[in-house]
């Protein structure tokens, strides 16, 4: 305590658990501001679990099917669940065949980027099935993080072309039909 009115800072008590208890000499404001830091940078890397839902009716059209799919994969690729509710209205509750079926079809076409966390089930009008992505959070946004670090790079190497004229580029062009 004299050393530290001393030298004008203060005694803090860094490891309160360790025997003998651990304290330096340091600024007292220093050392709150350093541990906030630390626990802002410990949030900023933890992800936060997302259930994104889509709703499907059991008669859906093939083309509605393919965009519901379409943001089912998008949302399994960021590495959210994903709930997906069936909804039944008037004589479709006495068919709920169908709706198991297309959940079993939508399972085995996004397989390979989720699994089936939670099997389909009737409850009430609707019938529930959870898909959990393959890939934690984290992963997903990293790998996200990484192609757009690979888009900057890419732009930086090639400027002024923009990426329409990058695929026209790597495209051939089709010649003319003859009338």
């Amino acid at each position: 305590m004299e050393l530290a009115q001393e030298y004008d800072l203060d005694l803090v008590e860094v490891a309160a658990n360790a025997r003998p208890p651990v304290c330096k000499l340091m600024d007292y404001g220093k050392f709150k501001y350093e541990s906030a830091m630390k626990a802002r940078e410990a949030r900023k890397n933890q992800a936060h679990t997302v259930i994104k839902e889509m709703k499907l009716r059991p008669k859906i059209d093939p083309h509605d099917y393919d965009t519901k799919k379409g943001h089912v994969v998008r949302f399994l690729k960021q590495g959210d669940k994903v709930k997906i509710t069936i909804m039944f209205r008037g004589r479709e509750q006495s068919r709920p065949e169908l709706g198991y079926r297309l959940l079993q079809r939508l399972a085995e076409d996004v397989a390979d980027l989720g699994f089936v966390e939670s099997n389909p089930k009737q409850d009430g009008r609707n019938m529930i099935m959870v898909l959990g992505p393959h890939k934690k959070k984290t992963e997903a946004m990293a790998e996200a993080r990484q192609a757009q670090e690979a888009r900057k790079a890419e732009a930086k190497a090639n400027p002024g072309k923009s990426q329409n004229a990058a695929d026209a580029e790597a495209q051939p062009a089709e010649e003319p039909a003859e009338a």
